[in-house]
């Protein structure tokens, strides 16, 4: 590493809430699982895979955040997810059949049926098993991954109640060794949202790092010499990276953003909405409810019109190559003028929601395919490094606390609090409070009450979850989002109670341990004081 000017990080933030739901065949919302693991995750270890091959020394970090890996680890969703799979290849031959005299759109018809067949060759060789995947490219050194909040909690509005964030972090700990086999070194905190002190709690189940966005380490308290470029030693000695705003617009910026690019394929055209119903009926939802199926056979062309152009997949390419070195030609700029204004190797530290990479911007891991295989191969300015290979390099840093901040809109917590959600979190503190009452009062539960309680800790956990905040907030799928919080308050309460008065419901509490069984290593003893 001594030979390089300076390290760009590339982080990778993979989460979905989890969804799982047995009591249904056909779940609509089960479905942002299966497109996530068919346009981004299973694309990602095809990069990481083709790397490998070729013997490119790259380093990336990813979150495969707690829900996800729960998920993915899911005998019911795996075969789920592999039922849905054998319906896009159908799919995508008949589309291949379809388009055959359709000249402007037969190549992508031929392209997407090839890319659901690798698709099924990756799963196939992973025996459906993604965790164990991912885990092989972090055995062989390429692929840091870190936690994140055991639900994805939005820390700074669970504070009331310090068990209830220790609980988030205990048990992101337990289910990462589980999974992993080794300590996370570091932790995504939902949202990037830190609140002064949080650190503290990092400490003492040995997080060595976590992020936060851009105004939380310049607002810090001392302020940091080096700003973003370095990172930053809490009281605790718990260490912290700031997001550097100029990579993020590059890649993140709805205007100026390299997604938007004309030749890219544009996300909301989609055969499932526009191809007649009898020919895509067997293809959607049950109930006949339209929806994306991921064949889409235009490019954005203009933000101005609606009558789109047909998509060329070598012209986007094209356009990836552009733009891959673009980003990384920016970023050794950055890193030269860096440098000489610092007494020490700067780092850029990039993160992104996995997501973005592939099913929101199809291209995406390609271009993530050729800035890491570019980076590692050709540059004599940049070296590829995960947080914890700095923190090899340099394990001392100037100490100051960061400012309470997110990365959500104007970056502290309106997102997950204002009118339209505000609702759930006297609900929230309710059952935290309730929930450590319950681990105090029964230290050493056995049988059913032993049961009832985990599930109690699950319910609350799955409560705390920021996505049905977020979700109400942006006005997507607020319905479910107002179920699932229901759900589990509901859930929650009738456990509390039936817990107090020694009458459990055996036939209901398995029924609601069939369905919300995430983390089967749950202990509740994690809420006591």
């Amino acid at each position: 590493m001594n030979n390089t000017t300076g390290y760009l990080s590339l982080i990778l933030h993979a989460h979905l809430p989890f969804v799982r739901h047995p009591e249904h065949v056909d779940m609509m919302e089960e479905r942002w699982l299966f497109e996530a693991i068919t346009e981004t995750y299973v694309p990602l270890l095809d990069v990481f895979g083709k790397l490998c091959d070729d013997g490119v020394d790259f380093r990336i970090t990813m979150t495969l955040t707690p829900p996800l890996v729960n998920m993915l680890s899911d005998d019911l969703l795996i075969a789920r997810y592999s039922r849905h799979l054998t319906l896009l290849e159908e799919l995508a031959e008949k589309e291949v059949e379809r388009t055959r005299w359709m000249p402007q759109f037969h190549s992508s018809a031929l392209m997407y049926r090839d890319k659901f067949h690798r698709i099924r060759k990756i799963f196939n060789y992973w025996q459906g098993n993604l965790v164990n995947a991912f885990k092989s490219f972090q055995d062989a050194g390429v692929l840091e991954i870190i936690t994140c909040c055991a639900t994805h909690g939005f820390l700074p509005l669970i504070n009331d109640f310090r068990e209830a964030v220790r609980a988030q972090i205990d048990m992101a700990v337990r289910d990462y060794k589980k999974h992993f086999g080794r300590q996370p070194r570091g932790i995504w905190l939902a949202e990037c949202a830190y609140n002064p002190g949080d650190d503290e709690i990092l400490k003492e189940f040995g997080i060595e790092y976590f992020f936060t966005d851009t105004h939380g380490i310049l607002f810090a308290d001392p302020r940091p010499t080096y700003g973003v470029y370095a990172p930053i030693a809490c009281p605790s000695g718990v260490v912290a990276f700031g997001r550097d705003v100029e990579s993020s617009r590059q890649v993140w910026s709805a205007h100026e953003g390299y997604p938007g690019d004309p030749a890219y394929r544009d996300f909301y055209r989609d055969i499932g909405f526009d191809l007649e119903f009898d020919y895509i009926r067997p293809y959607i939802h049950e109930s006949g409810h339209r929806l994306n199926t991921g064949i889409k056979y235009h490019r954005i062309t203009s933000r101005e019109i609606e009558d789109k152009e047909p998509y060329n997949y070598q012209e986007a390419m094209a356009r990836v190559a552009v733009h891959a070195g673009h980003f990384i030609w920016c970023r050794e700029r950055q890193i030269e003028y860096l440098t000489g204004n610092m007494e020490r190797r700067p780092i850029v530290v990039s993160p992104y929601d996995a997501e973005l990479f592939g099913h929101w911007w199809y291209e995406g891991p390609d271009f993530v395919h050729l800035v890491l295989r570019k980076i590692a191969l050709e540059s004599e300015i940049i070296r590829l490094a995960t947080p914890a290979d700095y923190l090899d390099e340099y394990p001392r840093n100037q100490q100051s606390t960061p400012s309470l901040s997110s990365w959500g809109h104007k970056g502290y917590n309106e997102v997950w609090l204002d009118e339209s959600n505000a609702w759930i979190y006297p609900h929230m503190h309710k059952a935290s409070e309730r929930m450590i009452e319950l681990a105090n009062s029964f230290p050493a539960a056995e049988g059913i009450m032993l049961r009832a309680l985990n599930q109690a800790a699950r319910e609350l956990m799955l409560l705390q979850s920021s996505d049905w905040a977020f979700i109400m907030k942006t006005g997507t799928t607020v319905e479910y989002a107002h179920k699932r919080t229901k759900d589990h308050v509901f859930r929650f309460s009738k456990l509390y109670e039936d817990i107090r008065s020694g009458s459990i419901n055996e036939n209901w509490l398995c029924e609601v341990e069939r369905r919300d069984n995430i983390f089967p290593e749950m202990d509740y003893r994690i809420y006591r004081s």
